[in-house]
């Protein structure tokens, strides 16, 4: 299974969202720049995450998106499923009625131990994605990056569309310091 791109896009886009001044939107072209995305196809994704309820859109000459809930609010499960819908990655598709002992009359994807195991899998994989909200992932970035919040909101307050914010890891230096 693959997502498709506008699964991270919209994954880091709710994320920074979280670190911009309280109440402050950002547009799709500031967006877009941060990452140098294409903006339509952006949009697109930004616009499928308002109707999911994840985001709002602002207009006027302060507009753009913000978060619609906090960030606690937001699992990982709502942004996936906002941008790709609710399809389950595996559909069973009968093929064992089709087989040699089949029966048309048999629903496999209820009987059929590889539908079964398939279904299992799905379900942890939604699981995981909504155990884990933006608040937990931002407060991991937060630890393993701390300077990242800052350098998110600098770079958008300061309008910077010819380069992104340096981020720095200081665990990775501090374990080079100390090899």
């Amino acid at each position: 299974m693959q997502l498709s791109q506008g699964v991270e896009w919209a994954l880091h886009t709710c994320l920074n969202l979280t670190w911009v001044t309280d109440g402050e939107a950002k547009t799709t072209a500031q967006v877009a720049a941060f990452y140098d995305l294409p903006r339509a196809y952006l949009n697109k994704q930004l616009q499928a995450l308002v109707h999911a309820g994840i985001l709002t859109s602002v207009s006027g000459p302060r507009g753009g998106f913000r978060l619609a809930r906090a960030p606690e609010e937001v699992s990982l499960l709502d942004i996936v499923v906002a941008i790709e819908g609710r399809t389950e990655a595996f559909a069973c598709a009968n093929l064992l009625a089709e087989g040699p002992g089949g029966s048309p009359s048999v629903d496999y994807s209820l009987t059929c131990i590889l539908s079964q195991a398939m279904s299992r899998a799905d379900l942890a994989w939604r699981r995981e994605l909504a155990s884990r909200t933006l608040a937990d992932i931002r407060r991991e970035v937060e630890q393993t990056y701390p300077g990242t919040p800052a350098a998110t909101r600098d770079w958008f307050a300061n309008g910077r569309r010819t380069h992104r914010p340096t981020i720095i890891e200081p665990h990775a230096t501090e374990s080079r310091e100390g090899s």
